[in-house]
């Protein structure tokens, strides 16, 4: 014990400072710690070795699973996986059902005659997993639908593939009975989920009837929460070996998607465990690879990596997601950033042992080797080059930011978020922040009037910026920064007292003067109520977007030639062209970059503004 406890120790340590490191550099953190790991293991300086955690380690690892599981769980609310639902379900299963069978099949072209190992791995590989794919999406602003359909499959898939895998391993390795497969794996996928269920109504039952004093309660909701993780693996890992991961994973969903009190502790502290725990499960399991294992494999295990990352997974990405709302850009990215995390290391390190124990040496060399080669593959090439994969792709929206998050501020991300935009909130009080990410909304805590806190927020990346706090000092000084330092195309300022109107113009920043816009409205509830009833509704099924023409397609036809081409229930209201705007009728030649408004149903004028404008 003497001698391990300082080996834990330098691996929190190194592992918490590379989390740092990366996030500075914005490179997902897992690629250094599995770059660290190789080089503190028996391959590099031997500073850990197989021998020294002895049997516990995977003990750690599984509650260390379980935490990163149920945190991502945790984040995996329901309006995010209603951005690509459709989307999602074929992820989850015919695409998970695609990379089994493909996998597999690889496996045995290329590695072995033994179709049990080769469904082993294809079981195994069918995992990616948050603690690969979060370090990404904390790295790269991806589209809503995109990163909602990594994320979902990373946790969903996760819990698919660990149960499987033990699965098959009973039945197929060892009791050479693949019948047994689907009952086996239908078993335990409900056991897990359902100690899961039970546990997480446990814990809510507990928390609403527990009443805390005030300066415990949120330390008795972060303690209370996170304890139910652990007792919801351990205790489905007593039922059937596997399932802790489905139980940490229904748990987390289903505490995640109730009216917890003080969420946004919990959210913090499951954040910071995370990390920790990713830290040194990466680390620990990187150390253990063995390059002999990974170099006997040769040109096959090569191909297999091929066939798994440029083969296999693109046809589950081209398949699956077929929605509208995904760009073949985005699908791309997808289908090229599918990196494998702890489930399939750690779950073919167990099977590895046993195997090894049972004499079946070439199996477990082949298990082991192929597993890890994929991982070592997938985090350095996919989840080491994704910022640079997703800026070459052109898939990062460029960010609408608000400063300021009162009524108004809370009001305009609203509608933004309606219509599809990237929008961060940044506020100097940290009450606020924390209401508004407890509300939804992407929050950060920062000062509009300083550079660094802009930058912090992606100023540089922004199409947009939204000056709209109370005072109009710090107004002006933020719309200054985002004018003159950031080069942010569109700024506009929320101006209180109308004789600073001037200043802002001096800057050319378009001011919203606040008395003027009060009557503006007040003015049309009185001349025009119907028109102005119908606008305050935008954002709840209706919705106007002015967009610039880009497809071919329409420049050089009139509005009559193009009728079939807009869909139902959207109209185009005005042409601006030339500096001018003006209504269009029938006989109007459309010409390319003039700027359309549509008035319409939100869905209609969605489908118009792609086809006018495409993202590809």
């Amino acid at each position: 014990m003497s001698g391990t406890l300082p080996v834990i120790t330098a691996i929190l340590a190194i592992g918490i400072a590379l989390q740092v490191v990366a996030s500075r550099v914005r490179v997902p953190s897992v690629l250094f710690l599995i770059l660290v790991g190789v080089l503190i293991g028996p391959e590099g300086l031997g500073f850990v070795t197989a021998e020294t955690f002895g049997d516990g380690l995977s003990t750690v690892v599984g509650l260390s699973v379980a935490i990163i599981v149920f945190e991502g769980g945790f984040h995996l609310r329901r309006d995010r996986l209603n951005e690509a639902p459709t989307t999602i379900k074929r992820m989850i299963t015919v695409g998970a059902l695609v990379m089994f069978l493909g996998t597999a099949l690889a496996v045995r072209l290329f590695l072995t005659d033994d179709w049990g190992i080769a469904f082993l791995i294809g079981a195994l590989l069918i995992a990616t997993g948050p603690t690969v794919i979060t370090p990404i999406l904390q790295v790269i602003d991806v589209r809503g639908h995109v990163a909602s359909t990594l994320e979902a499959e990373g946790i969903l898939n996760d819990v698919t593939a660990a149960v499987l895998a033990i699965v098959v391993f009973e039945t197929i390795v060892v009791a050479n009975d693949p019948t047994a497969v689907p009952v086996g794996f239908l078993t335990r996928l409900v056991a897990g989920i359902g100690v899961g269920m039970v546990v997480a109504s446990a814990v809510y039952v507990v928390l609403i009837e527990l009443d805390a004093p005030g300066a415990d309660a949120k330390r008795t909701v972060r303690l209370v929460t996170l304890g139910g993780a652990f007792v919801a693996y351990g205790l489905a890992e007593s039922v059937a070996p596997e399932t802790g991961v489905a139980a940490a994973a229904a748990a987390g969903v289903l505490l995640g998607n109730v009216d917890l009190p003080h969420r946004s502790e919990v959210e913090g502290f499951g954040r910071d465990l995370t990390l920790v725990a990713l830290s040194f499960v990466f680390i620990s399991l990187a150390a253990l690879i063995e390059f002999d294992a990974l170099l006997g494999l040769g040109i096959g295990g090569v191909a297999v990596v091929v066939a798994v990352t440029l083969v296999i997974r693109p046809v589950v990405v081209f398949i699956s997601a077929r929605d509208d709302a995904f760009t073949r850009n985005e699908r791309l990215f997808v289908s090229l950033v599918g990196p494998r995390g702890i489930i399939p290391a750690s779950v073919a390190t167990l099977f590895a042992i046993q195997l090894e124990a049972a004499g079946e040496f070439a199996a477990a060399q082949t298990l082991a080797g192929t597993v890890f080669l994929v991982i070592f593959a997938t985090v350095v090439l996919q989840a080491g080059l994704a910022r640079q994969i997703a800026e070459s792709l052109e898939i990062q929206p460029m960010k609408s930011i608000i400063i300021g998050g009162g009524r108004v501020g809370r009001a305009l991300a609203t509608r933004l978020e309606n219509r599809g935009e990237n929008v961060i909130i940044m506020d100097r009080d940290p009450a606020v922040v924390e209401g508004l990410q407890r509300d939804g909304f992407r929050a950060e805590l920062g000062d509009g009037t300083e550079t660094e806190d802009l930058t912090a927020a992606g100023a540089g990346n922004a199409k947009l910026l939204v000056a709209a706090t109370s005072t109009d000092d710090g107004n002006l000084l933020c719309a200054q920064l985002a004018r003159n330092k950031f080069d942010i195309g569109s700024v506009i300022a929320r101006v209180n007292d109308p004789d600073n109107v001037a200043a802002f113009d001096a800057l050319d920043v378009r001011a919203i003067d606040v008395s003027s816009a009060m009557a503006w409205t007040i003015d049309n509830e009185i001349e025009r109520p119907t028109l102005a009833h119908w606008m305050t509704e935008l954002g709840e099924g209706h919705d106007a977007q002015e967009v610039t023409i880009t497809a071919d397609t329409f420049a050089g036809r009139t509005l009559r030639q193009l009728g079939a081409e807009i869909p139902d229930g959207a109209i185009v209201a005005v042409i601006g062209r030339d500096g001018e705007t003006f209504v269009p009728h029938g006989d109007t030649v459309l010409e390319a970059d003039d700027r359309i408004t549509f008035l319409g149903t939100e869905d209609a004028v969605e489908r118009a503004v792609k086809r006018v404008h495409p993202h590809d």
